[in-house]
């Protein structure tokens, strides 16, 4: 496979990914962190690194606006719950430094 075809492949699956993850907003970051190791904040800092290493300008709250569909703040008031005692020792636990 060429480089083109497989990034636009990567792209792709990048995209359809953040599809998913905007469609399921019963799932909370704090059940990724401790499941998959990463979140949508996770996600939009990635394509924030990306844009960052290729000189193009892109603010956090644009890159967490690409990622969660709208702004972080609107998305966090409408969908984010407070974390369990258990989901918070959880990740202390698996990722303390994150």
């Amino acid at each position: 496979m060429d480089d083109k075809t497989r990034t636009e492949l990567e792209a792709a699956a990048f995209r359809r990914l953040v599809d998913h993850l905007r469609e399921r907003t019963d799932v909370q970051n704090i059940d990724l962190m401790n499941l998959a190791g990463f979140c949508r904040n996770c996600l939009s800092n990635w394509l924030k690194d990306a844009a960052d290493a290729q000189g193009i300008a892109l603010s956090k709250d644009e890159s967490r606006e690409a990622v969660y569909g709208m702004p972080y703040e609107t998305w966090k008031s409408k969908y984010q719950g407070t974390a369990t005692p258990d989901q918070l020792a959880a990740m202390k636990k698996a990722h303390s430094g994150h």
